[in-house]
């Protein structure tokens, strides 16, 4: 049985949930009230949520994207990795733990991507960020919760009803995708993104990308 140890912790701001950082021989993982969040073993899903977006944008001037939620980093690495010398990729994060270990023992786990130039910290609420830019993104992605309900947080609600959903319609640019990752299908959710006016994919991808694993969802949801 892999032994843990615990690396640090930090509050979740907004609400009674710890957030904790541990660490066995091979690995590393993020735990919300002893629920696993993520593991540096399993992030195949978590590329696939830029990788999918970039995909289908091809290149852009001066891209603008906007991920919610830092995590251990890999959907930003995978963004940077997609996209060139001009583009800036915003990343928001509300807990100040994730950021500084992301700075510290989580920085080599997804090769440094805050280290890189075009990577900008927005630290503070994802819903803040889509609020105050209308108009200004290409891609918003969002892996803040096992799925569209606030599960860290039961304000990240908003993000997921008709009043987030019409919010990040309108901060994207003509053309741009919001991208949603979730642990499960919600064929709810997939109805109400169509009823805010976008063209909807729901692609299944795996935990661990090739190489199998659970089965996850990401909603692609275009602004016409």
């Amino acid at each position: 049985m892999q032994r843990w140890t615990l690396v640090d912790s930090g509050n979740v701001p907004g609400s009674n949930s710890v957030m904790e950082l541990y660490q066995a021989p091979q690995e590393l993982a993020i735990m919300v009230d002893g629920r696993q969040l993520m593991s540096s073993r399993v992030h195949g899903s978590e590329d696939a949520l830029a990788d999918e977006v970039c995909e289908r944008l091809g290149p852009r001037p001066e891209m603008r994207v906007l991920i919610g939620g830092l995590g251990m980093g890999f959907t930003l690495a995978a963004a940077l990795a997609q996209t060139d010398a001009e583009a800036r990729v915003t990343v928001a994060e509300l807990v100040p733990a994730i950021v500084r270990w992301n700075r510290g023992p989580l920085s080599a786990v997804a090769n440094h991507p805050l280290r890189d130039p075009r990577a900008i910290v927005f630290e503070g609420d994802v819903a803040d960020a889509i609020r105050e830019a209308p108009g200004v993104w290409d891609a918003i992605l969002l892996d803040v919760d096992n799925g569209p309900e606030g599960l860290t947080r039961e304000t990240n609600g908003w993000l997921y009803g008709w009043d987030g959903l019409t919010t990040a319609y309108g901060a994207l640019k003509p053309g741009g995708i919001l991208a949603v990752w979730s642990a499960a299908p919600d064929d709810r959710f997939t109805g109400r993104l169509r009823r805010v006016g976008f063209e909807v994919e729901v692609v299944g991808v795996r935990a661990n990308g090739k190489k199998g694993g659970r089965r996850h969802v990401i909603w692609l949801a275009t602004r016409a």
